[in-house]
């Protein structure tokens, strides 16, 4: 079984806007660039936010314990694509035990 199309274009636009949007306060308070990243930070997670509505499950909860196993993903593959640092072996081993633990809680039986 696999998740329906639209919950997993939510998770998909909710990772690529969460992790903008943290990236941008990133910049600001790391590396010193303009203030002004913190308007298109904010905004960024606020669609997170948003995009996050429509992912189809029956308790908000378990659809954001769910969500995080697709953001471990996105993260990484913005650490190699936006700041061209590859991951490694644990980071793939990492990534592979929370996609197990976010399948168990949306595939699990419930009674």
């Amino acid at each position: 079984m696999a998740l329906p199309l639209p919950t997993l274009v939510a998770f998909v636009v909710a990772a690529l806007c969460e992790i903008a949007g943290c990236f941008a306060f990133w910049q600001v308070v790391r590396h010193g660039v303009t203030p002004l990243w913190l308007l298109a930070g904010l905004a960024s997670l606020a669609a997170f936010a948003y995009a996050l509505t429509f992912v189809e499950a029956e308790a908000a909860g378990r659809a954001f314990a769910a969500y995080g196993g697709i953001y471990i993903i996105a993260s990484l593959a913005w650490l190699w694509s936006v700041e061209g640092v590859r991951p490694d072996r644990w980071d793939a081993a990492g990534a592979l035990l929370c996609l197990a633990g976010a399948a168990l809680i949306v595939f699990g039986p419930r009674g």
